[in-house]
């Protein structure tokens, strides 16, 4: 069943309560490791941003998901059980940060960094798609709003990077 917002109690539901503590989680993951990573990638290598995009998507899952529950307890806001959001907010945002960390197993940096790239814009690429289909936000703008703000972070990574 696909949600739309604004078709019932139930979907509002569902998008306040699944939809947007994930989608939180998972831009958040995946936009605010870029820079740690990048960084590491070009300063030490690929066993590096290995560990640094792991402590950093494991710190960053952990300090949203206790963002999440302890920002709201849902009975104002109806956005239902703060554990359950934070729940889900801290894990979409590991999956965020952990994706594009993975390539780094990858022990020669060209490489990781190649793939790395390729994952990162398939991660934006996903998310503007959830933005659009959950929250109605159109695909060219949710495109570039999540491209800018990933490049800016992957930038700065990038720059302290080569510094």
């Amino acid at each position: 069943m696909e949600l739309e917002l604004g078709h019932g109690d139930g979907d509002r539901e569902r998008i306040l309560q699944v939809v947007q503590p994930g989608l939180i989680g998972l831009i958040d993951g995946t936009i605010s490791t870029l820079a740690p990573i990048f960084a590491a990638a070009f300063l030490s290598g690929a066993r590096a941003a290995l560990l640094v995009g792991l402590a950093a998507s494991l710190g960053a899952a952990i300090s949203m998901g206790l963002s999440e529950a302890l920002s709201d307890d849902g009975v104002l806001s109806g956005r239902g059980s703060s554990l359950a959001r934070g729940i889900l907010t801290g894990g979409a945002t590991f999956i965020g940060g952990t994706f594009h960390t993975l390539p780094f197993l990858i022990p020669d940096i060209r490489t990781a960094l190649e793939v790395a790239y390729v994952v990162v814009a398939l991660e934006l690429v996903a998310i503007a798609v959830v933005r659009q289909r959950f929250l109605r936000v159109p695909l060219s703008r949710s495109l570039i709003q999540v491209t800018l703000g990933g490049a800016v972070v992957a930038g700065v990574g990038v720059l302290i990077g080569h510094a």
